[in-house]
């Protein structure tokens, strides 16, 4: 991911085994990550159990939030693809009966948003 995308707030995919390294503490027995994203220093986890978005807040990076949602709270989701001249794709989720989306995350090219959308399909539904 390059630094530019990823100041513009678009997050690129990391490697699942380096993300079973550093979150190992954080799944349960039988919890597998199925896609991971980052996005400067935050990083949000796919897993066959949950969603998982890690918050590093402070400048130091010492305080971090871990949300886990579950993908039975997800009411609903939208992807939005990258256009001829867009540089991201978009991905909106909504918990419960919310009216705005919950969560929002921009991605780059580089990251197959039908793979995303796949795993939140196969969870989810």
């Amino acid at each position: 991911m390059g630094l530019f995308s990823a100041l513009m707030g678009n997050a690129g995919s990391v490697d699942t085994n380096k993300l079973k390294e550093q979150y190992a503490q954080l799944l349960i027995e039988n919890e597998e990550i199925e896609l991971g994203f980052k996005l400067i220093r935050d990083t949000f986890i796919f897993t066959n159990k949950r969603l998982i978005l890690i918050n590093v807040q402070n400048l130091t990076g010492s305080k971090i939030e871990y949300f886990s949602v579950a993908y039975k709270s997800i009411s609903r989701f939208s992807i939005e693809t990258t256009g001829m001249f867009d540089l991201d794709a978009e991905l909106k989720i909504w918990i419960g009966s919310e009216e705005e989306p919950s969560i929002t995350k921009q991605f780059n090219r580089s990251v197959n948003v039908y793979e995303v959308q796949r795993i939140l399909a196969h969870y989810s539904l």
